[in-house]
């Protein structure tokens, strides 16, 4: 574990029931290890902790572990983290997050893969930062059982979204899914001034991907959605803005993966927006 704005001593939250319906599926931004540091960002993502039942699982998709098929995480207990980051201090580096395995969720996850879709292992790979950077804040005591599975970078966008809704039923178990990754991340444009203000074009990308969610655009895979596309989306991001907010499409990747955007009666909402400077010599 890791002092900083992050309270293991939180009051603790009432176990998942049937009766409180499916668990949600949240995507979130990240961020780099300091944001552990981060009051506001810890503060919001302990509130919407806070705000849920206790899972009986958690299954995590980072942008950071791209693997072709999808591929399982670890499943000890306790397993090792993956500190797959460079340059910060030494501190981070011994960050813990000694959370119990999950062999049950990855046996499930198994079962619900269609025969075309493979399924590989690799036993040895721990949380990585997209996974257990967020999980220190939102589940402090690493009490709740985790399973990580890979991106497959592979797939088009619309085999992602038809990934979500296989990996849907899941919440209807008790399992949290989350995705992490970041709608804008493009380090070539990074302003190393303090405090900068955002550039318009990822407000523009922001807004658009808000108002997409809002309106459900493309969201309902159809059968046999990993063959041919679902029905495109009726508005598209302007080029410039999407291509400026995410250079490389992995860190906004895991959005279409997740299991709320892949129904077409679920709900999405945004619970915060923010911008951070996550920069070593912040720290």
């Amino acid at each position: 574990m890791l002092d900083a704005h992050v309270d293991s001593t939180r009051t603790e939250r009432r176990p998942w029931t049937e009766a409180d319906g499916p668990m949600p599926a949240l995507y979130l931004g990240h961020g780099a290890p300091p944001l552990v540091d981060d009051e506001l960002w810890t503060s919001q993502l302990a509130s919407w902790a806070d705000g849920l039942p206790r899972p009986r699982s958690i299954l995590i998709v980072s942008a950071h572990w791209e693997s072709a098929p999808l591929t399982l995480g670890a499943t000890a207990d306790a397993a090792p983290l993956t500190y797959d980051f460079y340059g910060f201090p030494q501190r981070y580096y011994e960050m813990t997050y000694p959370s119990p395995g999950a062999p049950q969720i990855a046996n499930r996850v198994r079962a619900l893969m269609p025969d075309t879709e493979p399924v590989a292992e690799r036993p040895e790979y721990g949380l990585d930062h997209g996974a257990f950077v967020p999980l220190m804040v939102m589940y402090p005591a690493a009490d709740v059982p985790v399973l990580q599975i890979s991106m497959p970078m592979q797939m088009t966008e619309e085999a992602l979204v038809a990934l979500g809704a296989e990996l849907s039923p899941l919440r209807d178990e008790g399992v949290f899914i989350l995705a992490t990754g970041n709608l804008v991340h493009d380090l070539r444009h990074a302003n190393l001034a303090e405090d900068p203000e955002p550039p318009e074009y990822a407000r523009a990308f922001d807004a658009w991907v808000a108002t997409a969610l809002e309106h459900r655009d493309g969201a309902a895979p159809s059968p046999g959605a990993r063959r041919r596309p679902t029905r495109s989306c009726p508005t598209r991001a302007p080029s410039t803005t999407a291509r400026s907010s995410s250079p490389r499409a992995p860190h906004g990747a895991p959005r279409p993966a997740s299991p709320s955007r892949a129904s077409s009666t679920a709900r999405s909402r945004g619970a915060a927006s923010s911008w951070t400077d996550t920069r070593p010599d912040k720290v």
